[in-house]
């Protein structure tokens, strides 16, 4: 019997945290790419990317998603995902009048602009509890149906991000049987984050396995543990069947006290993804597992030196 191949997800830099939290955290295009290519090289085979501005505020400027895509195609294979969320402060909120802070919708769909093969497609509405004030990520229905049409007409494969079964439940499975997504259907369980985020839910083995049984016929799963919860939600992952995912985004220490590096995170979890008896995908792997289209798959990058 062949051994399974595990896909690893490195997320390097997320739209939240800053480099005072972390000064491993990259931020600008080069640290990004550079940062991403050691992960491919310790075995990663996606990366969730989210980019950021000159000053370190979030954004979805294409450009600047074109510059770190482009940079990390010079270096390798590795499977491109883009961010449509984007992130809780630079160009991705306003004030509106009533005093409110919202994700702004028009920033988020540039998100998709820059040739990723894959974007994350949050099937969520949230209220986000972030340096001292309240931000809405709205995405009504109608928004979902709008990123989902997105996608599918310019080639993109959703990676569907969820933070509770009500995300399963209603647009997400309701915008896979209209036809806006074929199998496998690629989702990322996002757990730990209810301290911050209004409707999500805690990590747990019991919970984790509620949102699996949740999940539509023809899913495959990865987890975001945030915090500590990323490295048991990882091998808890393992045991379900899913695949893993790591990286500053989700998780800025390696241990308690002790800041990591995405390196660091990648290599521990590559690491133990052997020790229970599996093999890390390599990207081509990975884009068969996840149904990636084929022209995509056997497009040879130009390498360059690291």
């Amino acid at each position: 019997m062949s051994t399974r191949k595990v896909i690893v997800t490195i997320a390097p830099t997320g739209g939240m945290a800053t480099r005072e939290q972390s000064p491993y955290l990259p931020q600008q295009p080069e640290e990004i790419a550079r940062d991403v290519y050691d992960c491919y090289n310790a075995g990663a085979s996606v990366v969730a990317v989210h980019a950021r501005r000159p000053d370190g505020g979030a954004t979805c400027d294409p450009a600047i998603y074109r510059d770190i895509n482009e940079r990390i195609r010079a270096r390798c294979d590795i499977v491109i995902n883009n961010s449509t969320g984007g992130g809780v402060h630079g160009d991705m909120v306003a004030q509106a009048p009533n005093g409110y802070w919202e994700i702004l919708w028009e920033e988020r769909l540039k998100g998709m602009e820059a040739g990723a093969e894959m974007c994350t497609l949050d099937a969520t509405t949230v209220v986000a509890s972030f340096g001292g004030r309240e931000v809405l990520m709205n995405t009504a229905p109608s928004r979902c149906r709008e990123l989902a049409a997105g996608m599918r007409a310019r080639g993109i494969k959703p990676e569907w991000e969820v933070f509770s079964p009500t995300h399963i439940v209603q647009d997400m499975t309701t915008l896979i049987e209209e036809g806006f997504d074929e199998p496998p259907y690629f989702v990322n369980l996002v757990l730990g984050t209810h301290r911050g985020f209004q409707n999500a839910m805690p990590y747990s083995p019991r919970v984790l396995q509620m949102m699996v049984d949740t999940l539509p016929p023809g899913c495959i799963f990865c987890v975001s543990g945030i915090g500590p919860a990323q490295l048991p939600a990882a091998m808890n992952a393992l045991l379900l069947g899913g695949h893993v995912r790591v990286g500053l985004e989700d998780n800025l220490y390696y241990r308690q006290g002790e800041l990591a590096t995405n390196v660091q995170l990648t290599e521990r979890v590559v690491r133990l993804v052997r020790e229970m008896g599996f093999e890390p995908a390599t990207p081509a792997e990975a884009r068969r597992i996840m149904g990636l289209p084929l022209q995509r798959a056997t497009t040879r990058p130009h390498f360059a030196l690291g």
